[in-house]
């Protein structure tokens, strides 16, 4: 555990607090109708568990439904981060992919009112079906992670997305809900994962539902047969406190969704979902059948569900303070009772109702969003009542200072308390790393220590204030999280967590450093401050075989947040090789190799991770044809820079670009990734593209979905695309046009090159073609037929149009030799030996 000094302050606060209020946001300030929304959740004793594999694999629906109509703890257990997908905002993929849509799925959750979970599980990447699923997850650590998060949040109600078998369409899926109903029987057997009951106690949830529909039948009258046996539940009512129906909620949730281009509209008016038995005592007519929801579950609960009702019924809107001293009458009542999960949820849940009743807005802003540990941090508070409420402020402490700030102020109706005050951040304090990424794990795992933090979305807070407060006589404590805020000149407000970083960053430009020929290579190094008066020295870390001139640079930056570029020159040995380097700062003896990414999007808070300052770097074997390149970018992908590092000019088009006179001066002209899914212009860019073909170019495009095309003939002839893929990352490739151009001119390619893939070998290939078109290359995944369209080469006009699902989007960046000696050839094709812009001489 890397928060020694946070965790014996906050251990208990984050098992009491609902994980989405723990981020970093700007102060929750709900309306009167949303508090009275909140009161009447107050007498709602049940929970819901949704389980599926993905971020937006959830039924927003039906959770916003649950969690704001039925007024159910409604959870969300996604088994993975999405960090194996594709991302339609911008160029991050796998571990900053999956930090992204973490921040969507809590941004999803803060908006239909779910809480979110997660297992220990990596989207590797798509899977066919769960046994292949389960040879990568390591699937008793997953089952454990699920039966941890059953036992904590203790769902009467559980419902899985998709059908354990190959109706769900994906191993992840299928891998999902057979989990899940394994999960369901385990998480009341005392003797399996046995170590979790230190911390929580076993747990049998009532029912385990499948949330089906149309869509997993045959046909629709196979689904009015046998749908007479599932059960309904009519979610698309509207809801007056909000304003807003369930569907209309459900889509704003979804639409958070944004790296995978998942904005929905909203609806209004009656939506069935149907929900199958799977395990358990069997629903005839409603979900919680047999379930009590009501204070009767709890022993003595009966005077705190009276007080909370009087409390609602006597609720006013223009007033709603009004009911603080019932609710406070009600708090006593419920600290009388005797521990239990229970009372820990509605403890919290009511000072959060109390708070926002009264208006009551605590805040503490940091000065900078970042801070190094043994660093003073100056801190700007903010206390004010909006009530007629007594409220003195005793005292705040910070969750990584020893001691209490007292204040002892009465907060008067709407006169703002605000001072400054500066703490210094323990030596010993953790970085702020996701904590799911501070190990190695493995393809299929993230390494998590920690049993506490297994499920959470993200981490706890790096720095809380616990304000110590007496509310109409009775002592209240609430925690807050330490934020940084600035305004923006167009945006107004804006928050972002408050994070603990290394006192020097040490950033490479890449993460790949390409060798093609047997020249040095500059290597640059960013080194930026983390605190004041850094100084240092700066070095490579290289294998046998390479070297580095210099062999160490001195650095000495004298404020926080400079920086100072620093050049290597790597020499490469001879042979092709693939190894790695690492950049090191030597501060005071102490070596620091930790960089400093930031993710920035509008739609979610800004991240900041520290990578290891490696890069690996590749001496290749490498021929070329031609030097200009231009790019047209899809959904996003680093192919351009990749280009750049094998000594390629690359040029990325913009609409005033898309000409023949324009286009005709490059060797090779690329399409990103699913451009034809994306780009909507591209249906004008069409007959340029292929006359720039047709007068001797080359027009290399990548893969795209067969869903949603902008239009609907994406080549010169006929080709059809699938959903066909190969998912088996060292699945066997077969050359079937061994003699072609593409395999033999300027690279002699061979098996070899198709070793060290990552993830996949390609997806959404072409399944029909015209004869116009030569099959280069056949894969398939084990017991599936060949799939030969996942490289399609035609000749039209005095040039080459060629289709490739490979993904090379992914293996270029991840600098695999093999997929670079290909693509050069795609480039290469029809360009003649001599040196400078052969397209000019083939491009009439």
């Amino acid at each position: 555990m890397r928060y020694p000094l946070l965790r014996s302050l906050l251990s208990v606060i984050v098992l009491l607090v609902p994980l989405q209020l723990l981020q970093a946001q700007m102060p929750k300030k709900p309306s009167s109708a949303e508090v009275l929304h909140e009161l009447k959740k107050l007498n709602v004793l049940g929970s819901v568990l949704y389980v599926a594999a993905h971020p937006d694999d959830e039924n927003t629906r039906l959770i916003a439904y649950l969690s704001k109509e039925e007024l159910y703890n409604t959870g969300y257990l996604a088994v993975t981060r999405g960090d194996g997908g594709q991302n339609l905002i911008g160029p991050e993929i796998r571990e900053e992919l999956g930090i992204i849509r973490t921040q969507e799925l809590l941004q999803a959750r803060r908006t239909d009112g779910g809480h979110q979970f997660f297992t220990r599980a990596n989207d590797f990447g798509y899977s066919k079906d769960s046994k292949e699923t389960f040879t990568i997850w390591d699937k008793e650590q997953v089952l454990a992670d699920m039966v941890w998060t059953i036992r904590k949040f203790r769902p009467d109600v559980m419902i899985t997305r998709f059908p354990p078998d190959e109706r769900a369409g994906h191993g992840h899926h299928s891998g999902s809900a057979i989990l899940a109903e394994e999960a369901f029987k385990a998480a009341a057997d005392p003797k399996r994962f046995p170590e979790q009951l230190k911390y929580v106690e076993v747990w049998q949830p009532k029912r385990l539902l499948w949330n089906t529909g149309v869509w997993s039948f045959k046909s629709q009258e196979e689904f009015e047969k046998y749908g007479k046996e599932l059960l309904k539940i009519d979610v698309g009512g509207y809801n007056p406190l909000l304003g807003k129906s369930y569907g209309e909620i459900a889509a704003e949730s979804r639409s958070m969704h944004k790296s995978q281009g998942f904005g929905a509209s909203g609806s209004r008016g009656a939506s069935i979902e149907y929900l199958q038995h799977t395990a358990g005592e069997k629903a005839q007519q409603e979900l919680f059948e047999g379930v009590n929801t009501t204070w009767a579950r709890v022993k003595g609960g009966d005077k705190v569900q009276q007080l909370i009702q009087k409390a609602i019924d006597t609720y006013k809107p223009a007033d709603p303070a009004a009911v603080v001293p019932t609710l406070i009458q009600a708090r006593k009542e419920l600290a009388k009772l005797p521990d239990s999960y229970w009372k820990r949820i509605k403890l919290e849940e009511l000072q959060d109702v109390i708070q926002h009743a009264m208006g009551l807005y605590l805040e503490v802003i940091a000065n900078d969003f970042a801070a190094a540990p043994g660093q003073p941090v100056r801190l700007q508070v903010e206390a004010i009542n909006r009530s007629e409420v007594p409220v003195t402020m005793q005292s705040i402490k910070y969750s990584f200072a020893s001691s209490d700030t007292t204040v002892h102020m009465k907060l008067k109706n709407n006169e703002p308390l605000k001072y400054g005050t500066s703490k210094t951040l323990p030596q010993s304090m953790a970085y702020s790393q996701p904590y799911w990424l501070r190990e190695t794990g493995t393809l299929g795992m993230f390494a998590i220590k920690e049993q506490q933090e297994v499920g959470r979305p993200e981490n706890a807070p790096a720095a809380q204030a616990i304000f110590s407060l007496e509310v109409a006589g009775e002592p209240l404590r609430l925690t807050v999280p330490v934020v940084y805020k600035r305004t923006d000149a167009v945006e107004g407000e804006v928050y972002r967590p408050f994070v603990v970083t290394p006192p020097v960053f040490v950033n490479l430009r890449e993460q790949v450093f390409m060798f093609a020929n047997g020249e040095p290579k500059q290597v640059q190094v960013l080194v930026k401050a983390g605190k004041e008066s850094i100084k240092g020295q700066l070095k490579l870390d290289l294998p046998k075989g390479w070297r580095a001139e210099p062999t160490a640079v001195p650095f000495d930056l004298v404020a926080k947040g400079a920086e100072q570029s620093i050049n290597f020159m790597v020499y490469p040995p001879k042979k092709q090789q693939e190894a790695q380097l690492k950049a090191v700062a030597v501060v005071e003896g102490k070596a620091y190799t930790l960089g400093l990414n930031e993710i920035n999007y509008n739609h979610i808070p800004a991240q900041a991770t520290f990578p290891e300052a490696t890069a690996k770097i590749v001496k290749l074997d490498l021929q070329k044809r031609g030097e200009q390149v231009a790019y047209l970018m899809g959904a996003g992908d680093d192919i351009p820079s990749s280009l750049q590092q094998i000594g390629y000019d690359v040029t990325l088009l913009k609409d005033g670009d898309m000409r023949l006179s324009f286009l005709k001066q490059f060797d090779a002209v690329i399409l990103g990734v699913r451009a034809y899914n994306t780009v909507d212009r591209i249906r004008f860019y069409q007959p340029v593209l292929l006359d720039y073909v047709k007068q001797g170019g080359n027009l290399i495009v990548q893969y795209n979905t067969n869903h949603s095309l902008v239009l609907p003939e994406v080549g010169p002839y006929p080709l059809s695309l699938s959903r066909d893929r190969v998912t088996v990352e060292d699945a066997d490739v077969r050359l079937l046009a061994p003699n072609h151009p593409v395999l033999n001119s300027p690279n002699k390619i061979s098996k070899k090159d198709f070793e060290g893939w990552v993830q996949e070998r390609g997806l959404y290939f072409p399944n029909e073609w015209s004869k116009e078109y030569t099959a280069i290359l056949s894969s398939n995944d084990p017991d599936e037929p060949a799939r030969d369209g996942g490289l399609l080469v035609a000749k039209y006009g005095e040039g080459h149009y060629i289709y490739t699902g490979y993904s090379f989007f992914r293996e270029l960046p991840a600098g695999v030799p093999g997929a670079y000696r290909l693509f050069t050839n795609l480039i290469s094709l029809g360009r003649s030996n001599g040196s400078g812009n052969a397209a000019e001489s083939s491009i009439k």
